[in-house]
């Protein structure tokens, strides 16, 4: 049996099929179904049941491709989970919901469900956990919506800090004052912030005081009102300074708390703030715990599998 489907324009059909056709490859191995692109029409053949589920994957992305917007692994991967739930619908319009747009013109959206309850906690709580494996858009999503407060008067500055331990080397080691021996700690930081505002710009806001990027020791004594906080790399705190950090938020604040507790730094026999503070907050009212996994990777293709089999190799050892 087969079936086609004809895309509206040669862009459209380049954009689902991937470099390297790598989409209808991914497509293949998770239906059976052999697809073969000629021009603008795509042609599956396979299965009857195989080719339906194709289908309704390859129309479930329609809000992409028919636009010419260059598709992820992470867009079919949760295709496929929303046409294997009877959420197809609901997957449509986490497409179309554009969060913001890049200096680049390059459009902002959640890509995976639990993206979007991330996003929607950070909207609806002052405080939240977002904690998951390298490349689940943690921080990148919180600033997103940090500068998106900025711009809209919604808060007075955005702080943004991490703690500066570090992984394998000394700080000592490295040349320069302390603010230079810390700068690529917080270099990610800076990354996300440079992708909505012009870097020529920056420098500035933060003489003015509107944006602030610094070391987690940093924070000790102070009362954060009318900010936006978002706590980078937060496995790598000690239980004492997490609370500290927490204990910092004032009023008409929010803060946002990102980490990965399968990369954590700290010497061996030290507990991660992270996974105490879980334990013993995740009951308190007004605060949101979001658990991302190696599916919401929107990183290279490689890393999802990467944190896949650390994580089965992980298992085993148990």
């Amino acid at each position: 049996m087969s079936e086609m489907i004809s895309f509206p324009s040669p862009e459209s059909a380049i954009a689902f099929a991937g470099i390297g056709e790598s989409h209808l490859k991914l497509l293949a191995r998770h239906t059976g179904v052999n697809l073969v692109l000629r021009g603008q029409d795509l042609v599956m053949t396979g299965q009857p049941k195989a080719i339906a589920r194709c289908a309704a994957v390859v129309r479930s992305l329609q809000p992409l491709w028919e636009t010419g917007q260059t598709l992820g692994e992470p867009d079919i991967l949760t295709a496929f989970h929303a046409v294997d739930t009877g959420r197809e619908e609901d997957y449509q319009d986490l497409q179309k919901n554009i969060l913001a747009t890049t200096r680049r013109g390059i459009p902002i959206r959640a890509k995976t469900f639990r993206q979007r309850q991330y996003i929607q906690a950070i909207r609806s709580h002052d405080v939240v956990f977002c904690i998951g494996p390298a490349g689940t858009g943690k921080t990148f999503l919180a600033a997103v919506l940090a500068v998106q407060a900025l711009l809209k008067d919604e808060c007075e500055r955005i702080i943004l800090t991490r703690p500066a331990v570090e992984a394998g080397e000394r700080l000592g080691f490295l040349p320069g004052d302390l603010q230079q021996k810390v700068d690529p700690f917080l270099r990610p930081l800076y990354d996300a912030l440079y992708e909505f505002i012009d870097p020529e710009k920056i420098p500035d806001l933060m003489e003015r005081g509107k944006i602030e990027v610094a070391p987690l020791a940093y924070m000790r004594g102070r009362t954060l009102k009318n900010a936006f906080v978002i706590v980078d790399e937060a496995q790598n705190t000690t239980p004492a300074q997490l609370k500290m950090v927490l204990t910092r938020l004032g009023q008409s604040s929010r803060m946002v708390v990102t980490g990965d507790v399968t990369q954590t730094d700290l010497p061996q026999q030290q507990d991660s703030g992270l996974v105490v503070a879980q334990r013993i907050l995740k009951s308190v009212e007004g605060i949101a715990f979001c658990q991302l996994s190696a599916a919401d990777v929107v990183r290279h293709p490689l890393v999802q599998r990467i944190v896949a089999a650390y994580e089965q190799h992980e298992t085993r050892g148990k």
